[in-house]
């Protein structure tokens, strides 16, 4: 997969996924490998959030998307097993994975 843009993302998009308030807080470089191959490398966006029921940090990142003509948004919410920006992109990569 191509890198993720470092610009921090719409703010706005990442509360109407969270459905909290977020700020942005920092951004964490990701290279996730599988048996020596880079399966996903990137820039992961950190957000606080307030009003979340449910985390009080989640994480966000674009991808380019073919199908749709814009960038792939995605955010998961720090909730167990999700402890780091790592344990983020393995779980929407497991998720792709069991989509397919």
């Amino acid at each position: 997969m191509k890198p993720s843009s470092a610009i921090p993302l719409d703010r706005f998009a990442v509360e109407h996924a969270c459905e909290g308030t977020a700020t942005y807080a920092s951004t964490e470089h990701v290279k996730e490998t599988y048996e020596g191959e880079t399966v996903w490398e990137g820039d992961v966006h950190i957000y606080t959030l307030e009003g979340n029921p449910e985390a009080e940090t989640c994480y966000a990142w674009a991808e380019p998307s073919t199908e749709a003509g814009r960038d792939r948004i995605f955010v998961v919410l720090k909730v167990n097993p999700v402890k780091t920006a790592t344990d983020a992109v393995r779980l929407s990569i497991l998720q792709d994975y069991r989509a397919r």
